[in-house]
């Protein structure tokens, strides 16, 4: 196994080059120029990160990541604890709104268990991958130690290097864990500097109250915890998720094989925060796939300089959206490959 050093520096920027063919090609297909516009950008992103300027349309996987947050007993979630490990036998099941996107788009779905407080036994289709039964109470004291951290996103590497290998070409991610917006916000409010109360949200639909006591529950944790914005595996050690530091492996894992990894929303926003914190050059090989409504996902998007392709008010999380940013992806690469140039239609451009 590789250590994160050797990851990191195995990344490297994207092909400008290739990226220059993928342009010129777009440009003299059967259209004035442009007007497919953030397709046609998609399009250009796809060719540079895989140096390929006519891909096959690529196989996709999103992988959902489930764990449980010590933070949750301190009432900044609507729903309990119980949901985490129920909602990943629905995702078996495939009885989930990712499930149900997933087969819309014609992407695969892979549910790890990387730390829900719930012993599954041998469950079909289950990646069982539990670092611990959740991460502690991130108000009290660190939500994990430095190593368990750079376990879960060592997990996240693996699991992009295993996919890559078997010849997936689109990486989405995904999650579920009652209470990690809380832990997403803190991670927000760190890496790009922004208050607290900018970048928490009402989560599940906590109200007004619940709202304040959440803001304080991260204040009082990055006042406790002191965590350092220029060390992104101390960040989420300190004040992250199990789910969020495996996403941020696994999009390390997935820029290192020169594989594209479709953002979902505010929690993976924050996935993408600590794993661009740990290798600048991730952010090239990142789609964001929409604009969630939580609160702080722009903060998170502005940070990285991402547009989302959609932006549908979704909050679910899972891999939702990013299951239809994969089909917007997969169109843009039909686009590309498939559309004819004014030369080989036989029609006639502009003077």
């Amino acid at each position: 196994m590789m250590t994160l050093d050797e990851v990191v520096r195995q990344i490297q920027p994207v092909d400008q080059q290739s990226a220059a063919k993928a342009q010129a090609r777009l440009d003299g297909l059967t259209k004035p120029l442009g007007s497919l516009g953030r397709l046609e950008e998609t399009a250009v992103r796809y060719a540079a990160i895989t140096g390929d300027v006519k891909p096959n349309v690529p196989r996709g996987v999103v992988f959902t990541f489930a764990a449980d947050h010590g933070v949750a007993m301190e009432g900044v979630s609507a729903y309990p604890s119980e949901v985490t490990p129920q909602m990943v036998l629905n995702f078996l099941r495939g009885g989930a709104g990712v499930n149900v996107l997933a087969r819309h788009a014609g992407v695969e779905v892979r549910v790890v268990d990387i730390g829900v407080a719930h012993d599954f036994a041998m469950v079909p289709g289950l990646i069982q991958k539990k670092v611990m039964r959740g991460t502690r109470n991130l108000r009290r004291e660190p939500a994990m130690s430095r190593t368990e951290a750079a376990q879960a996103l060592h997990i996240g590497i693996d699991l992009a290097t295993q996919a890559a290998c078997e010849g997936i070409g689109l990486i989405g991610t995904g999650e579920m864990g009652i209470g990690n917006t809380t832990p997403s916000a803190a991670i927000t409010a760190v890496m790009t500097g922004r208050a607290v109360a900018e970048v928490t949200g009402r989560g599940t639909g906590i109200d007004e109250a619940g709202h304040a006591n959440k803001i304080q529950v991260i204040q009082d944790a990055l006042d406790r915890h002191r965590p350092d914005p220029a060390d992104a595996v101390d960040v989420v050690a300190k004040v992250g998720g199990l789910e969020i530091a495996g996403l941020a492996g696994l999009i390390l894992g997935a820029a290192a094989a020169r594989v594209p990894v479709v953002l979902d929303g505010f929690i993976a926003g924050a996935a993408a925060l600590i794993a661009v914190g740990i290798q600048p050059l991730c952010r090239d090989y990142l789609i964001a796939s929409h604009r969630s409504v939580e609160r702080g996902h722009q903060a998170i998007l502005d940070h990285l300089g991402l547009t989302a392709l959609l932006d549908l008010d979704l909050r679910l999380g899972e891999g939702t959206g990013a299951c239809l940013g994969m089909g917007l992806v997969q169109a843009s690469i039909k686009i590309l490959t498939e559309m004819a140039t004014f030369d080989e239609a036989g029609v006639s451009q502009r003077d």
